[in-house]
C-alpha cells in the first residue's frame, strides 16, 4: 500500500472517532521528540468516557540522506498507533495509563536504532543495520504511562513512555544501492515502544 493510501486510512479512522464523539473534548498533538528525528507526526485524541480517551497517531519518515563519510543513510518508515487511555483525575489533565497497538513498515540502512530493548529469535537488527539494509513490517502492542500539564486554556504539554512487544518481518540485503537480498526472516523485540514529549492543542 502506498503512503498516501495509508495516510487516508489514518484520517478515516480519526474521522470515525470524531463522528462518534459528539460533544466530546478533542485534542490534536505532535510528538516533538519524534519530530526531532525528521519524522513528521500527528495525533488525534477524543474523549469517550469521563476518564477515558481514544488516541490515533500517524508518523512518517520518507527521507534518504547521503554523506561522503557515511554514504547512503535512511530510516524510512510509517507507523500507525491507536491507544486507549484511562486518566486518574480527569481527561487531558494529570496522570494516565494506556494500552496501545502499533503497526507499520520500514526501510533502514546504515543508521543507529536507539531502542533500549532486546531483539531475539532472529537478527539483532539494531546491531546489523549499520552493515546491512533491512526492509519489512512490524506489529505489536504495549502499555503506556504519562502525564499531561495544563499550560494555557487550549494548550497542554504531555510526557509519556511505553514498553511492549513487536513482531518484525524483514528482508535483509547487502548494504548499498540495489544490493542483493541475503535472506528473509523475522525477529522479536521487547522494550521501549514509545517515548514522547508532545505539544497538545485542545478544542
Amino acid at each position: 500500500m502506498t503512503r498516501r493510501f495509508l495516510a487516508a486510512i489514518a484520517v478515516a479512522i480519526a474521522a470515525t472517532l470524531l463522528d462518534g464523539a459528539v460533544c466530546a473534548q478533542v485534542a490534536v498533538k505532535t510528538n516533538l521528540l519524534y519530530d526531532a528525528t525528521t519524522s513528521p507526526n500527528l495525533g488525534v485524541e477524543v474523549g469517550v468516557a469521563p476518564k477515558g480517551t481514544m488516541q490515533l497517531v500517524y508518523g512518517l519518515n520518507p527521507w534518504k540522506f547521503s554523506t561522503e563519510s557515511h554514504g547512503k543513510r535512511q530510516a524510512k518508515h510509517w507507523v500507525l498507533m491507536p491507544e486507549y487511555r484511562w486518566w486518574t483525575c480527569s481527561r487531558f489533565n494529570g496522570h494516565f495509563l494506556g494500552a496501545h497497538a502499533m503497526g507499520g513498515q520500514f526501510n533502514a540502512t546504515n543508521v543507529d536504532i536507539p531502542l533500549p530493548g532486546v531483539f531475539f529469535g532472529g537478527d539483532n537488527i539494531r546491531s546489523q543495520v549499520r552493515s546491512h539494509s533491512y526492509e519489512g513490517g512490524f506489529a505489536g502492542a504495549g502499555f503506556t504511562y504519562g502525564y499531561q500539564w495544563i499550560v494555557r486554556r487550549h494548550f497542554n504539554v504531555e510526557a509519556e513512555a511505553a514498553v511492549g512487544y513487536c513482531r518484525v518481518w524483514y528482508d535483509k540485503y547487502e548494504c548499498g544501492e540495489c544490493g542483493p537480498r541475503i535472506k528473509s526472516g523475522h525477529t522479536n523485540y521487547v522494550g521501549l515502544t514509545k517515548l514522547g514529549l508532545s505539544l497538545v492543542y485542545l478544542f
